[in-house]
């Protein structure tokens, strides 16, 4: 009967699988059609020969990488960045959710909003000669620091690896919080009514719903997104570090994917590059099933 049922639910919304198929198609040709390309991790890869026949040189791709020193300060790199963009990034656009969502002046909570979330539209291209501009040696930054007298002379934060964490962790937040902050909004309009006008007649404060009934609402919305953000752990942003880095901070700012530029891409080792995207991949898919498993442990909310 379950069996009779799925089929006739299929064939009654048989419209709505016609209009999936031109993405299915997409996804087919650009997410997994690629996948027989993995076979140039274990060949010595020429583009004149072509996959199938290349000379298969078995695994010394991953073992010359997981030979290489400057892969590990990548891997390090990655997982720092990610870590602290996540991190950041939850706290802070939950965060300006929750203010938002106190707001009761309508036309302050919209220019609010639009100012937020308008970077998120700048390209990384713009952004990071932002960056570069507001923190050079005679950018605001220095400029405000000498004129209260903090700093006596001007500070090259783009050239000092020690402070490369920070700006890539607050940069990422200035250009997405206002767009992170949408979901979290979204999900809140979603609460009932009646849960607030419950605790204003046993007179709760604001705070007491916000931390009550506002985030235990949103929080399965939060456990998903963290859970597919936890596979991104080893995905930094190749268009903000790239932009951002030099050769003065580059011990800070080799992530994975600027490795993989720099080390793979521009010498046209791509074999070597393959290997690297699999050993990513599989992290990837490993830290995702892992994540996934705790939360439907905790309270049963996965994304599958």
């Amino acid at each position: 009967m379950g069996k009779r049922s799925f089929f006739r639910r299929c064939i009654e919304q048989r419209h709505l699988f016609v209009l999936c198929l031109p993405f299915l198609g997409l996804v087919l040709v650009f997410n997994y059609f690629p996948i027989w390309g993995w076979l140039m991790a274990f060949q010595n890869f020429s583009p004149g020969k072509g996959v199938l026949g290349s000379t298969w040189i078995g695994l010394d791709n991953f073992k010359e990488l997981f030979n290489d020193r400057n892969f590990y300060n990548a891997l390090q790199n990655s997982l720092f960045i990610s870590l602290l963009r996540i991190s950041l990034g939850f706290t802070t656009a939950i965060g300006l959710a929750l203010i938002l969502n106190e707001v009761r002046n309508v036309i302050f909570k919209r220019v609010v909003q639009t100012i937020s979330y308008l970077p998120y539209f700048i390209s990384w291209v713009v952004a990071s000669s932002i960056v570069y501009a507001t923190l050079s040696p005679s950018g605001i930054v220095n400029e405000l620091l000498l004129r209260f007298g903090v700093i006596e002379k001007a500070i090259p934060f783009m050239g000092n690896p020690q402070h490369f964490y920070g700006i890539a962790g607050i940069s990422h937040i200035w250009k997405n919080v206002g767009w992170n902050a949408i979901i979290y909004l979204a999900a809140m309009t979603a609460i009932d009514p009646q849960l607030y006008e419950a605790a204003d007649m046993d007179g709760a404060s604001r705070l007491r719903k916000i931390w009550s009934i506002t985030l235990p609402c949103i929080m399965p919305t939060v456990k998903i997104l963290l859970v597919l953000a936890i596979g991104t752990l080893m995905a930094s942003s190749f268009e903000q570090i790239f932009l951002l880095s030099n050769p003065s901070n580059i011990s800070a700012s080799r992530t994975i994917e600027v490795y993989v530029y720099q080390y793979a891409l521009r010498s046209g080792r791509f074999s070597y590059g393959t290997a690297i995207g699999i050993f990513n991949s599989v992290v990837a898919i490993t830290l995702i099933m892992i994540s996934n498993a705790v939360s439907r442990r905790i309270d049963k909310v996965g994304i599958f």
